[in-house]
């Protein structure tokens, strides 16, 4: 089964704890902390290869799941990383969070992007030996792992897409000059999802994508129309096959014209060649007049031509055409590319900036640093908690808790990760 859009849920390990542990060896008196750290949690790779075409595998697995880090022991013993979980996608896959950014797009056979960061292990209590602290009973808890909702998209990359309307001859072309091997039968809808063909053209090959039929209204969801033009995104070049025995060529060119330009990005731009198809059997006369119908309608610079994918009739000088177009579209792509400027962004590092917003049920106090260090404490551990009362006070955040009126007994909040009494 052909499956291009998943979400799933995605839950990176969390780190391992640390250790709270003393040398206990005969003869050694009062032995000094040995408590190791917590292994890393795994991370959650995606990767994309040749060998996987479709996103099936995800369809009734719906969470990615890595095993978390193993906590620290005795003897300094630092605990097991977890192992990354790396999950295979199709090339051409696009990740995206919750908030639709996009974390991945996978254009390369083998490239990998981390969409989910395992969670740090936390010190043993060997790690807080000080000359002021001999004997500490320290340990940090491991880091959550990162945890999220992400959206899965498989956008084909070919050269070249083939559209037009169902029934309008694109699988019969893609099987009759490359390998492929797509549905043909006399009724629409025959194709219910995107083919892949490599077609070699005298020294060059290009791969051409066969796109289920669209239909008016497929721009909003008509017929899945809005399922299938995201494969036509990539694409270099069109071939945009019109049916010779339609009575309203012109019509049927404007409908597919009319839907690709009104998806989220306007395709209508994309360089094409329009061939109107199955002229087996007809006059030459016929041929022109529906050459000359959309000649009327479409810009000049676009080629119209006809041909037999049954015959062979015009399809060599067809292909030979598009190769001529992808190539020149690529090139003018590069070129784009190298001499596009990036501009240098200088982002503030906001990561030791906090906040304290007073509630009804007490003083939320939220930050990047201050919260990775609320998640490490553990709060059952009076330790524990002094010393995360010590790093409030060195960040100033003491100092504003009082200065916006905290009693002894109100609660100090960590958002998800627990609270203390001022």
């Amino acid at each position: 089964m052909f499956v291009d859009k998943v979400t799933v849920d995605v839950q990176a390990g969390d780190g391992g704890n640390g250790a709270v542990s003393f040398r206990h060896e005969k003869y050694v008196d009062k032995g000094g902390p040995d408590g190791g750290d917590g292994g890393q949690g795994g991370s959650i790779v995606v990767r994309s290869s040749r060998n996987n075409n479709t996103l099936a595998e995800f369809r009734y697995s719906k969470l990615l799941k890595a095993e978390s880090g193993q906590a620290g022991s005795k003897r300094k013993r630092h605990g097991k990383n977890a192992k990354t979980l790396v999950v295979k996608v199709p090339i051409g896959t696009v990740v995206t969070d919750e908030k639709g950014t996009i974390m991945a797009d996978l254009i390369d056979d083998g490239q990998e992007v981390i969409i989910a960061k395992g969670g740090n292990g936390g010190y043993g209590n060997a790690h807080f030996v000080s000359s002021t602290r001999q004997v500490p009973r320290i340990a940090e808890k491991g880091e959550p792992g990162q945890k999220l909702s992400a959206q899965f998209e498989l956008k084909m990359i070919a050269d070249v897409g083939l559209v037009g309307l169902p029934n309008a001859g694109k699988s019969t072309f893609l099987g009759a000059v490359s390998n492929a091997r797509p549905e043909i039968a006399d009724y629409p809808f025959t194709t219910l999802s995107p083919n892949l063909g490599v077609v070699d053209i005298d020294d060059n090959s290009v791969l051409i994508a066969d796109i289920p039929g669209l239909i008016e209204g497929a721009s909003q969801g008509k017929g899945l129309g809005d399922e299938f033009l995201r494969h036509v995104e990539r694409t270099a070049v069109l071939i945009h096959l019109i049916d010779a025995y339609n009575e309203k060529v012109d019509l049927a060119y404007k409908t597919i014209i009319d839907e690709l330009a009104a998806y989220e990005v306007d395709l209508s731009r994309k360089p094409q060649i329009i061939a109107i198809t199955k002229i087996e059997g007809l006059d030459d006369e016929i041929i022109n007049a529906k050459i000359a119908e959309i000649n009327k309608i479409c810009p000049k610079t676009t080629l119209v031509t006809a041909i037999s994918s049954q015959s062979g009739v015009g399809v060599k000088e067809l292909l030979r055409k598009v190769a001529v177009l992808v190539t020149k579209n690529r090139q003018k792509i590069e070129e784009i590319e190298m001499t596009e400027t990036v501009p240098v962004l200088t982002l503030e590092d906001t990561s030791d900036s906090w906040q304290v917003e007073k509630t009804k049920k007490g003083y939320v106090v939220s930050g990047e640093k201050i919260e990775r260090f609320a998640s490490r404490t553990d709060f059952e551990n009076p330790h524990g908690v002094e010393r995360l009362r010590d790093i409030m006070r060195k960040m100033g955040i003491m100092h504003d808790l009082e200065r916006k009126g905290i009693d002894a007994g109100d609660d100090i909040i960590f958002k998800d990760h627990g609270s203390i009494e001022y």
